[in-house]
């Protein structure tokens, strides 16, 4: 036979074809990709690079400094992008955001303790695009002013706690937060941090926040080790109680309302109305509504108790709120929600306290579905990538001198907030936080009642130590001491009086 019978053939076209176009596909890969790097970082061991067991996210910030505003980490097979300076992030996040929609893989905290159902951790699809649509409708800022009763009477009775023990003002920061959020979910009000349900959510929430710390759990890194007997049962215990925890929340409504109860507005409600419409799962719906309660009440005790932590440690600040609350609202009334407009300088204070010392500080990893390109580098796709807040709200460029709490930052020439500086800390994109409205609303109003009601200041026999957080992927302020005196009224007394009718 021929050579030219050979090419000929219809089998060796189609071979000379096939073997064209993987030639032209290896071209254009090395042409777009080989020669763009990955991201400087760090030098790695043998299995990659270690991270440090607690607050990985002010290594993140030394490494930011020493390497760029974007490296990359090697962990076992997975590549870990960190961005930590804020153009960075918003040309990255926000620019090539349809492309950092998903979560990487999460084993331990988002497929075994959550079984795939927390939307903090599920990943990008049909799931994760149900769960969106229903919860985004109940906290859309036009929503929040719905809300407002429910946080005006809490902030009173936040208040009238700190009179009655302000030695423990950060147990009364947690029980606003989750009697807010408890009326939100389930229609309900603790009466006390100490009810049951209160204490059994917030156990699964800091379980949650232990197995989330970077590094704990070896099986991201290594899935095989998932395979171990007994390795993950720790976990799958976890998961077991906090799903029957959440069910039964969901179960009590139900049963009230086939009693023909009348049931409060609440997210319970709404979702057990409404779930062949949302087709959502009794599990789903469950997950849902215990998350919302879970993560709302958690970050929202923590904003609190840091702006109580920032007014002691800097008076200045304390006192430029302070001026503007007399000269708005006076001391013969307390400040609502509707002064928000009119107080840019409390705001300003609250906004400081998110970049000074963010809650969720660390961020969220997402992953990369494409190849991307930024600055000359290349973040692979399957990357795990992650804007970690505390970097980005200490990026120099935008926040100058920033470990100074100064409010002054967030405040135009004008004496209005400026509309040009922003921050990561409740997420970005489609991933961003359903509840940064409803938490920034809560932790205005309780700014702005305490500065109010109280001179906050630091307890000279018990200085606090601004750095003392909790290790968990949310941080709390460990224990710390203030001192309340009273300054809308002459005594603890009378503050309390001022406030008898406050949203009643």
């Amino acid at each position: 036979m021929s050579l030219a019978t050979v090419l000929l053939h219809p089998q060796s076209i189609a071979a000379v074809a096939l073997c064209l176009t993987a030639l032209a596909c290896i071209r254009h890969y090395l042409t777009t990709h080989a020669y763009v790097p990955l991201p400087p970082g760090p030098p790695q061991g043998i299995l990659g690079n270690t991270l440090p067991p607690a607050f990985a996210y002010r290594k993140f910030e030394e490494w930011t400094q020493q390497y760029g505003p974007v490296f990359a980490l090697r962990q076992g097979f997975s590549t870990t992008v960190v961005i930590g300076r804020m153009q960075a992030a918003v040309d990255i996040m926000e620019r090539d955001g349809a492309w950092l929609v998903d979560r990487p893989r999460n084993i331990a905290a988002g497929e075994t303790l959550s079984g795939g159902m927390r939307m903090l951790l599920t990943p990008a699809g049909d799931r994760f695009k149900k769960m969106r649509r229903a919860i985004h409708t109940h906290l859309q800022p036009k929503a929040i002013t719905s809300y407002t009763p429910t946080l005006m009477k809490n902030a009173r009775q936040h208040i009238i706690d700190i009179v009655a023990d302000p030695a423990r003002h950060q147990d009364h920061a947690k029980r606003y937060s989750a009697a807010v959020v408890m009326a939100l979910a389930y229609g309900k009000n603790p009466k006390s941090y100490a009810d049951p349900e209160v204490v059994a959510v917030n156990r699964c929430l800091t379980r949650l926040g232990d197995t989330l710390r970077p590094g704990v759990w070896k099986v991201e890194a290594y899935p095989f080790l998932r395979y171990i007997p007994g390795y993950l049962s720790e976990l799958h215990a976890g998961h077991a109680e906090e799903l029957n925890l959440f069910k039964s929340q969901l179960s009590e409504l139900k049963r009230k309302a086939e009693r023909g109860e009348e049931l409060p507005p609440s997210f319970g409600k709404y979702l057990l109305e409404r779930q062949a419409e949302l087709e959502l799962s009794e599990s789903e719906m469950a997950y849902l509504a215990g998350s919302m309660f879970g993560a709302g009440s958690d970050t929202t005790a923590s904003a609190i108790s840091i702006c109580v932590m920032a007014a002691a440690l800097h008076p200045l600040a304390q006192a430029a709120v302070q001026r503007e609350l007399d000269a708005v609202v006076g001391r013969e009334r307390a400040p609502t929600p509707a002064d928000e407009g009119a107080l840019p300088q409390t705001m300003a204070f609250v906004l400081e306290s998110f970049r000074w010392r963010p809650v969720s500080a660390g961020g969220f990893a997402h992953r990369a579905t494409r190849d991307l390109v930024w600055g000359g580098m290349r973040i692979p796709k399957g990357a795990d990538v992650i804007a970690n807040p505390w970097a980005i709200g200490r990026d120099p460029e935008y926040f100058p001198d920033p470990e100074k709490f100064d409010p002054q930052r967030w405040i135009a020439a004008d004496g209005t907030l400026r509309d040009d500086l922003r921050l990561f800390s409740f997420g970005n994109g489609r991933r961003v936080c359903p509840g940064q409205h409803m938490a920034t609303a809560s932790v205005f109003l309780n700014t702005a009642l305490m500065l109010w009601a109280f001179m906050i200041t630091e307890d000279k026999e018990h200085p606090i130590d601004d750095l003392a957080f909790t290790p968990s992927a949310n941080t709390h302020p460990l224990p710390f001491s203030v001192q309340f005196a009273p300054r809308a009224a002459p005594t603890m007394g009378s503050v309390r009086e001022l406030l008898e009718e406050y949203a009643l």
